[in-house]
């Protein structure tokens, strides 16, 4: 091979090596990384890698709630007290499915609201920990500050979700805030109250604000077990033949 026809050559790989590392460090960038290694190592580190499920239970807005989560792989359940009776809401990680308090199965097709259910099964799992098991893209957008603390702000948007902004307490490293610019209405959760449950630590209280609440929503956990997540809970059951 003649030297000029190797130099082009060369060019031509290190430029295609060039665009197919560009969309892994767009994917979960650097800078990125090394905010969610601070919060896992602040909040349990290695513990982090003996979940197996999460199960929830407490009370928001006043309604009693209880929630199982998967963070092995996505999937999600909450059962909530409503006034006419019990709302139950799951993500299999494929389909956002709805049994009404009147027993009423449903569910929606609309790719917004499967988008949103994906990202709030993403955040309960804290997802952001598991790189090698949830597909997310992630940019560090910088510091700012809210209510004289001081913040690493990251873009976070789960494969087939919505971006979020995630709030890290460069003091602490423990994720602080989430807020939400989707829909035009600015959403915003403060999380608060951390307590070690197990090997890790988790915010035992959450404030929202935004996203056209009347007044702030207080979410308020009563109870954290990390028992393995039974995958059944994350479909509709089965219906059994007459």
């Amino acid at each position: 091979m003649s030297q000029p026809l190797a130099a082009k050559l060369f060019l031509v790989l290190a430029a295609l090596a060039c665009c197919l590392a560009a969309p892994a460090e767009a994917q979960n960038s650097p800078a990125a990384q090394r905010v969610f290694n601070k919060a896992r190592a602040a909040s349990g580190g290695q513990g982090w890698n003996a979940l197996r499920g999460l199960h929830e239970v407490g009370e928001e807005g006043g309604a009693r709630y209880e929630r199982w989560v998967d963070p092995v792989r996505y999937g999600a359940r909450t059962e909530t007290m409503t006034g006419g009776g019990k709302l139950v809401q799951g993500y299999n990680g494929a389909g956002e499915w709805r049994i009404m308090p009147n027993g009423v199965e449903t569910g929606s097709p609309d790719p917004a609201v499967v988008a949103r259910v994906r990202t709030d099964a993403f955040l309960a799992a804290y997802a952001y920990f598991y790189p090698s098991r949830f597909d997310l893209r992630s940019s560090h957008i910088g510091a700012r500050e809210s209510r004289g603390r001081s913040y690493d702000v990251l873009r976070v948007q789960p494969a087939g979700g919505q971006p979020r902004e995630l709030w890290f307490d460069r003091k602490t490293g423990l994720l602080g805030r989430i807020v939400d610019e989707n829909g035009g209405q600015r959403t915003a959760v403060e999380l608060s109250d951390y307590r070690r449950v197990g090997p890790v630590m988790i915010a035992f209280a959450a404030t929202t604000t935004g996203g056209g609440l009347t007044a702030p929503r207080l979410r308020k956990v009563e109870s954290v077990d990390f028992c393995a997540a039974d995958r059944n809970l994350f479909s509709l059951p089965r219906r059994t033949k007459p």
